[in-house]
């Protein structure tokens, strides 16, 4: 089961990485004390810490008491790392902490696309550590997230784009064809030429993934 969704992380960190980081440095000439800590962040996430950089967002998720994306981000980075822990114990006390940090973002702003897909992320760590005793429920259980976030965001490309490679995971894993996914990644690039996110640190990643995967994937 490794093997199959390992492609979901190769080339993800860094794309969230870069991305997120350009979101950062675009913010205004005199930055409130939270724009100077999400530019820290990131600018340590860029730097490859990104242990400091998930401690700052915690940090500003404790002052921050209304607002989903710092929690979202130190999330982020425990589930993204979580994918080259090969300890148990390790990766178990990682990813509880993820979760408290996705149910605390949950609480803030509930049925948020964004978060939905990142819970399927931190299941995906448990299919990728053991797909023996993980794969079954927690695929269904991802591929139902990824549903239900295209659901609430049908024109986000990055929700298209998260569930059309989903599915192409599953369909390498049982040796099926990934051209019906296809179609749904030239959606999501479409969509991504005039994709403007809601508001400043907004996930915004995704575009240079779809077209990655595109030209790997569809004639």
């Amino acid at each position: 089961m490794q093997n199959v969704f390992t492609y979901l992380t190769i080339f993800f960190t860094a794309v969230i990485m870069q991305a997120q980081t350009d979101a950062a440095v675009s913010s205004t000439a005199a930055p409130t004390k939270y724009q100077q800590g999400m530019q820290k962040a990131f600018q340590l996430w860029q730097e490859d810490k990104s242990w400091e950089a998930a401690n700052v967002f915690e940090r500003i998720a404790t002052a921050e008491t209304d607002n989903w994306l710092p929690p979202y981000y130190a999330a982020q980075i425990n589930i993204i790392n979580g994918f080259s822990e090969k300890d148990g114990a390790k990766l178990k006390a990682q990813l509880d902490k993820a979760q408290n940090f996705i149910n605390y973002a949950t609480a803030i702003s509930k049925d948020n696309p964004d978060l939905l897909v990142l819970q399927a992320q931190l299941y995906t760590v448990w299919i990728v550590f053991d797909g023996q005793q993980y794969g079954m429920t927690y695929s269904a259980k991802a591929s139902e997230l990824y549903n239900k976030a295209l659901a609430l965001a049908p024109n986000n490309p990055r929700m298209i784009l998260a569930k059309a490679e989903w599915d192409m995971g599953g369909a390498k894993y049982f040796g099926q064809s990934v051209e019906p996914y296809c179609k749904d990644l030239q959606r999501a690039i479409e969509l991504f030429a005039t994709f403007k996110p809601e508001g400043e640190f907004y996930p915004r990643y995704g575009e240079e993934r779809a077209k990655q995967i595109q030209a790997e994937n569809c004639n």
